[in-house]
């Protein structure tokens, strides 16, 4: 690989990692410097999450603290996630790569309006538990199962395609959950994670030979860097400026996509 491909891809990975511990979508930056540089789409897609995994890891590790308190649901949601990851994976070794394609634009809008109308929804459900005599943190049957079914709906798109699954899942949980925008980004970095150690695990078993290592091992390295910087500065944004970040990506997110239809 030359030197010049070894820098790009390493900035990219940087990059990624960081946008994915504050915001998701990571993929959207290392994804396309792949293609650039010449990668099949299929290759540059499974290269991408084997090496992203190293950046969700120091991500999440980044925002353990947030994470605490969060355990008992997340029992619920990890489960969901892990089972949508290996659909979503199956999923990408059978149908053509654009099936997905097409419909992120749609999810990403979706979301982006899911995480502004968060504090709004939150403030609702809240009225409405005071109202009823419920405890403000008191989370439905069906808030439970309409989280749990679109955790597994995000796992499945994340086991396929990687881009803007984070962002799906703050649009999800900031509107079903009475949580604070930090501690919704340490439960999405978590289970990102996992939706991409499942898949990087398929892809590895069932298409070893259709990974490019050296470029998962330079996107591997350069995120986890940038994962850990990405958590660190990450955790003391304020809600506003975070939300802000998260839709400013988006928007970004969105164009780029579009441009590639």
């Amino acid at each position: 690989m030359p030197i010049s491909h070894v820098a790009l891809i390493a900035l990219a990975g940087a990059t990624a990692g960081a946008i994915n511990a504050l915001v998701g979508s990571g993929t959207l930056v290392t994804f396309p410097t792949l293609v650039a540089l010449g990668y099949p789409a299929v290759t540059s897609t499974m290269s991408n999450a084997v090496g992203l995994v190293a950046g969700s890891v120091s991500g999440t590790w980044g925002y353990r603290r947030e994470l605490r308190g969060q355990w008992r649901r997340l029992r619920c949601q990890i489960p969901a996630s892990l089972a949508g990851a290996a659909v979503g994976a199956w999923l990408l070794l059978h149908l053509p790569e654009k099936v997905f394609i097409r419909v992120v634009p749609g999810l990403l809008v979706v979301a982006l309006v899911m995480v502004l109308a968060g504090p709004r929804i939150q403030a609702w459900a809240r009225r409405r538990a005071e109202q009823s005599g419920r405890a403000v943190d008191h989370l439905s049957f069906r808030r439970m199962a309409g989280l749990l079914v679109g955790t597994f709906a995000i796992g499945v798109y994340g086991g396929y395609f990687t881009a803007a699954q984070g962002i799906l899942l703050v649009g999800l949980m900031g509107a079903l959950l009475p949580e604070s925008i930090q501690r919704i980004n340490a439960a999405k970095n978590l289970l990102a994670l996992l939706v991409n150690v499942v898949a990087a695990l398929a892809y590895t078993v069932v298409a070893f030979h259709r990974i490019s290592w050296p470029a998962a091992a330079v996107i591997a390295v350069s995120s986890l860097i940038g994962g850990f910087l990405g958590a660190h500065y990450g955790r003391r944004l304020s809600p506003s400026t975070l939300r802000a970040a998260i839709v400013v990506v988006g928007l970004i997110g969105l164009y780029r996509l579009l441009a590639t239809l």
